[in-house]
């Protein structure tokens, strides 16, 4: 299995279109790949950039087509409770993606409603892919937990090892789970933005924060290579973490 792993795009639809192209996947030819690879996104799809409404509906054609795999992140996840009618915080990015989606007609705010609930209820929590080789999970997963679902898993994949503490900007402090994954499956993800992807163990976070002025990468599996393009956003540098 030839896979090409894109990290968080957070609404950056200019990026992805470009790195898409840069990877070889022809929108003329329905994104079919000549090498016969697959798109595989880690979440997060949505909030923050400029169009996370066409990132939503791209990223739905393409799972639709059989072209790419998907696992939802926690902004996508709280956009679907937000579709749900549920009592959700509008701010940390989603009130972008609102605004959007409030400049649509009805008709085209039902079908990007419908595409994304599809999208989201159709996905696993995570992927185990290439006779369990590969792993894919939002925010990373325990090797323990790689087959089960519970709630206790799914805020870990969500959201990641937190300590359940926060940094004074309200951002949650998180464990380093991903130093006692050294062997087994390789497991890639995203969620924290990192100024180029990390390798450690058999793990890759390949969220290079796109939305923060970073880029949007491609961790390209079995190759275990990298392929990226520049953001167009600004640059934030406190929105990246360091792990020296």
């Amino acid at each position: 299995m030839k896979l090409d792993v894109i990290g968080d795009i957070h609404g950056c639809y200019e990026e992805l279109s470009s790195l898409l192209k840069t990877l070889g996947y022809d929108a003329a030819n329905g994104f079919a790949h000549p090498d016969g690879r697959k798109l595989a996104f880690v979440g997060d799809l949505t909030d923050r950039g400029p169009d996370s409404v066409t990132v939503i509906t791209t990223v739905g054609q393409l799972v639709g087509a059989g072209q790419a795999f998907y696992v939802p992140g926690n902004h996508c996840d709280k956009l679907y409770r937000y579709f749900l009618g549920r009592n959700v915080q509008i701010r940390h990015g989603l009130e972008t993606t609102v605004a959007e989606l409030k400049a649509l007609s009805k008709k085209e705010y039902k079908k990007v409603r419908d595409q994304f609930m599809t999208l989201v209820e159709s996905a696993p929590l995570y992927h185990v892919l290439d006779h369990g080789n590969v792993v894919i999970a939002h925010a990373g997963i325990r090797a323990e937990d790689i087959g089960r679902t519970s709630k206790r898993v799914k805020s870990f994949v969500l959201y990641g090892d937190v300590t359940g503490e926060t940094h004074p900007d309200g951002t949650p402090v998180r464990r380093d789970w991903a130093i006692n994954h050294q062997d087994g499956p390789w497991i890639i993800y995203g969620h924290t933005p990192v100024r180029e992807p990390r390798f450690l163990g058999r793990t890759v976070n390949i969220d290079t924060g796109c939305v923060f002025g970073g880029h949007l990468s491609a961790l390209r599996y079995p190759e275990m290579t990298v392929c990226q393009v520049p953001s167009t956003m600004p640059f934030v540098e406190e929105k990246f973490r360091s792990f020296d």
